[in-house]
């Protein structure tokens, strides 16, 4: 059991009150009693409760971070920003992995409320977030990651999706492959749906007319990519390039390909987005839209850190959007 306050009063037989000020370096305790009574603390190994303490000071000096997917290695990369940034400010990070379930979302804003966290940096499962903000203490400043929610008037920081899935498709387009498909998520994704309208706006600029014929719909997982690709070839009806809406659907789509004994790229050229550590790996070699996953995170700490010192009412939101880049490997030369 841990050792309280009330322990140390009973050891060191002084009152509670004097140990409260002794451990809290406040006035009105004598010097010699203030020695004994932080000896016997030691002695007891006393750990103050940092939640107890938070309440009295009105902060904790922790934040939550909650997150979909922790296996998509573009979210620990994201987590890693804010984490660092924290640390410089002296924060601690509570992280927490919703799996893609509200339910789940829902229940770690209650947990990290009641654990009362001076703010939250959240990537939101849905475009909408106004069910969760009806949950969130309106005292609690949050700002958003990964997705831009367009019914909000909190901060976020994202990459410029459009933007992204028309670099990746003129690319393809460029290099000379006839026919460009996409798979995305449909799952209420504004994400997906940022990056198939760049994928269309690349259409438009080459005069290619648009046909729903190639794009295909699943989830943001690697088992996604696989499924939607081998049906296609399946169907011997397949785009010769592929643009994926994630690195982890690219991924799933190439060995989708290569299990029915075609080639990447000679038979389908794909690319992907997020630029994830195994993209680059020589057996892989991905092209794909680079995002700066680890300064996005500390964007993100840094917008929150500021409304958290000034108070909400005082900072205006701050909406970031940053440059994707397109990274061009073997998968589509």
């Amino acid at each position: 059991m841990d050792t309280t306050i009330k322990d140390i009063a009973e050891q060191a037989k002084v009152s509670y009150a004097t140990v409260s000020r002794a451990l809290n370096d406040k006035y009105g305790v004598k010097a010699s009693t203030r020695s004994k009574v932080l000896e016997v603390a030691k002695k007891m190994n006393y750990r103050p409760n940092a939640i107890a303490r938070g309440l009295v000071r009105k902060q904790t000096n922790t934040i939550g971070l909650i997150i979909p997917d922790i296996k998509n290695p573009f979210f620990p990369e994201v987590a890693g920003g804010i984490e660092e940034c924290a640390n410089d400010f002296g924060y601690n990070v509570f992280l927490c992995n919703t799996n893609w379930s509200i339910e789940r979302e829902e229940q770690y804003i209650n947990l990290l409320s009641e654990r009362r966290v001076d703010g939250l940096i959240v990537a939101p499962i849905s475009n909408s977030v106004k069910p969760l903000e009806q949950i969130i203490h309106e005292d609690i400043p949050v700002v958003y990651v990964s997705r831009a929610p367009q019914d909000t008037d909190r901060s976020y920081v994202v990459i410029d999706n459009v933007r992204g899935g028309f670099l990746a498709t003129k690319h393809l387009i460029e290099a000379g492959y006839e026919t460009v498909g996409f798979i995305g998520a449909s799952a209420d994704s504004s994400t997906a749906d940022e990056r198939l309208e760049g994928y269309r706006m690349a259409f438009e600029k080459y005069g290619i007319i648009f046909s729903e014929k190639y794009v295909k719909q699943g989830d943001f997982k690697q088992k996604s990519g696989y499924t939607l690709v081998k049906e296609m070839i399946g169907n011997n009806d397949y785009p010769r390039g592929l643009f994926a809406a994630n690195d982890l659907l690219a991924l799933g789509a190439i060995q989708a390909v290569k299990d029915a004994g075609l080639r990447v790229p000679e038979d389908i050229a794909v690319v992907g987005f997020d630029d994830i550590p195994i993209a680059s790996l020589q057996e892989i070699q991905l092209s794909t839209i680079y995002q700066p996953k680890y300064q996005m995170g500390r964007i993100a700490f840094e917008i929150l850190v500021e409304i958290i010192k000034k108070g909400e009412n005082r900072v205006s939101t701050r909406k970031v959007m940053l440059e994707p880049e397109l990274i061009v490997r073997k998968s589509s030369l």
